[in-house]
């Protein structure tokens, strides 16, 4: 699938706790078209017209379902582009973005227990997946969350949504639970399973190795490249 621009419309910000904001847009011209675990490219230039050289940008996850209307995004203030994000992006404002990009489920996998791992906002592409009805094609899927505490887990409503009722899900809470426990995880599902990680770059780089390293074939651990 050929990453088209779209010019597009926020039509709503939500700002569930400092510094992290989920942001929906909807396309102005047409539809948008995009697999499950995909993402995009923001531009938000004022000044581009759509036409000439493609300005700055970001790449943010989308984890909306594809046959949504609108898509929508998580991200956190980290640096100069994304508090021009939360300067600028409220409802109304016209904004470019570019997509799709990214190979996440289209990486050839075994859909029986699969094992899907995300530690903070990296379950984001996850969940274009887990609410697509193209999940259902999944047996038995393991879905594990990290979070700090409680009130950074603001994603209950899209995992009340998934669309796999013999989905599992364990979710630890670090001030309570620890870090994702990576051994653990792979005690419950051996060898045989795939995993998808997704998170921070340096929790994907220890749970990939560690899982390598407990045996798990190196092919059988899938990230999407821009993580």
């Amino acid at each position: 699938m050929l990453a088209r621009k779209y010019l597009s419309e926020v039509v709503s910000v939500k700002n569930p706790f400092s510094g992290i904001y989920t942001v929906e847009f909807k396309s102005l011209e047409r539809p948008y078209k995009y697999d499950p675990g995909q993402f995009l490219h923001i531009a938000v230039d004022e000044d581009y017209d759509g036409i000439g050289q493609w300005p700055e940008s970001r790449c943010f996850s989308m984890q909306s379902d594809p046959a949504e209307e609108v898509i929508r995004i998580t991200y956190a203030v980290k640096g100069a582009f994304t508090q021009e994000m939360e300067r600028v992006l409220k409802p109304g404002r016209e904004v470019w973005l570019k997509l799709p990009f990214g190979e996440l489920f289209t990486q050839p996998h075994s859909k029986e227990n699969t094992v899907f791992i995300a530690g903070g906002t990296g379950v984001t592409p996850f969940l274009s997946l887990f609410t697509h009805e193209s999940f259902r094609d999944y047996v038995n899927p393991r879905i594990y969350l990290g979070y700090k505490n409680e009130d950074y887990f603001i994603y209950q409503k899209e995992l009340a949504a998934i669309k796999n009722d013999n989905a599992r899900i364990t979710v630890f809470f670090e001030n309570k639970d620890g870090v994702i426990d990576i051994a653990r995880i792979h005690d419950e599902n051996g060898n045989d399973s795939n995993y998808f990680i997704s998170g921070p770059p340096v929790m994907i780089k220890i749970f990939k190795n560690k899982l390598i390293e407990l045996g798990v074939p190196q092919e059988n651990v899938l990230t999407d490249d821009w993580e």
